[in-house]
């Protein structure tokens, strides 16, 4: 079975000219992008008694993707947005950004976005139901970001209506080989797909995503997480069968025995050609709280993969900000690693990767068509 899948190979990685689409997959994050998508912040949001930070860093987020590749900014605001970006960035790189507007009720474009395949016959667009982390937050606007997208012809692909069906794209990882890892308890929470066990969960995953298998982390779990233990948040697959994950080495750290306990679990996985991972460890931040002595979920797996970089959330800890980066730049060797301080992000609990969703090649349309 494994002949039949695509083997996406990192040093082919930059080169879509080289890659044999043979059928319908879930790459890597890694894989060739048309572009990225942002959501923008603004007063209707939760974001509103902190908009100048938030917007400070979305920023310098749109600067970083937008050097790269072509970013898609969603918004209520499009004026107004487009106004500060003008001001704001290099002409070149301001041109490299399209709009789309609509009304959203947040900004975590990663699990209100689309869910792409590619394959031989072009992308296919899934459409999840994504109903704020199991009705935690309100997002009916959001759930219906990707149907005005279509509208709006700015996406290239087949619609696939998946909407029966609750899934964020913070919650599951691609190794685009056959393999995707996700936590049960994010799964299996409140909420999502009450009335489904793990094996239907399984069995509708894997048919819709076009899998061969999933890889289910039992253990792992952030303080001030809402997503009921997101994958991008502890655990995430990088090039050459490598696992980037959390390691707690603090015994007096709430995470430690859960993470360790997630870190045995990561040891017993095996590859499709049964071998073990390689397995890279990212620091655990020094805790951070909120004005109510909440702890924040910072984390350095909340990283996201462009045309050519890694961008890296930093929390203003230079010792763990440097040895989160020396650790990705190993397994991303051709790759710049960008940091960005994300500690405004986690105080809505998400981060980087949280607020970034990636497009395959050939579905965003250039902005001259």
């Amino acid at each position: 079975m494994e002949e039949r899948w695509y083997q996406i190979r990192f040093e082919e990685a930059n080169e879509p000219e080289k890659m044999e689409m043979r059928e319908m997959f879930l790459p890597p994050e890694w894989f060739p992008q048309s572009g990225a998508q942002l959501t923008w912040p603004h007063a209707g949001t939760d974001w509103h008694d902190m908009l100048p930070e938030v917007t400070d860093c979305y920023v310098r987020m749109a600067y970083e993707i937008a050097s790269r590749e072509p970013l898609l900014i969603v918004t209520p605001e499009c004026k107004q947005v487009e106004a500060l970006l003008r001001e704001k960035l290099p002409s070149a790189v301001f041109g490299k950004i399209q709009w789309a507007e609509c009304p959203t009720d947040d900004t975590w474009a990663r699990d209100h976005g689309f869910i792409t395949l590619v394959g031989e016959n072009g992308p296919r667009l899934l459409d999840f139901q994504f109903n704020g982390w199991g009705g935690k937050f309100p997002a009916s606007q959001d759930n219906r970001i990707n149907r005005k997208l279509m509208e709006q012809e700015i996406l290239q692909g087949e619609y696939a209506d998946c909407l029966d069906f609750v899934l964020e794209g913070g919650a599951i990882e691609s190794d685009g080989q056959g393999t995707i890892m996700a936590t049960s308890g994010c799964l299996l929470a409140p909420g999502r797909n009450e009335g489904m066990n793990l094996a239907d969960i399984e069995e509708h995953l894997l048919r819709t995503l076009h899998a061969q298998r999933i890889l289910w982390l039992d253990h792992g779990h952030l303080e001030g997480d809402d997503t009921d233990g997101h994958i991008d948040t502890l655990a995430r697959f990088c090039p050459g069968q490598a696992i980037a994950y959390v390691r707690c080495t603090d015994k007096s750290d709430s995470h430690y025995e859960d993470l360790a306990l997630m870190e045995k679990q990561l040891r017993s996985f095996r590859t499709l050609q049964d071998e073990p991972y390689q397995l890279v460890p990212l620091p655990m931040p020094d805790a951070i709280y909120d004005e109510n002595g909440e702890r924040l979920p910072a984390t350095y797996a909340n990283f996201f993969v462009v045309n050519g970089a890694v961008l890296m959330p930093t929390y203003n800890q230079p010792v763990n900000d440097e040895t989160a980066k020396k650790a990705l730049q190993k397994v991303f060797p051709q790759h710049e690693v960008v940091g960005i301080d994300c500690r405004v992000l986690i105080r809505q609990h998400g981060s980087l990767h949280c607020s970034t969703m990636q497009f395959p090649s050939s579905v965003l349309k250039p902005i001259h068509e």
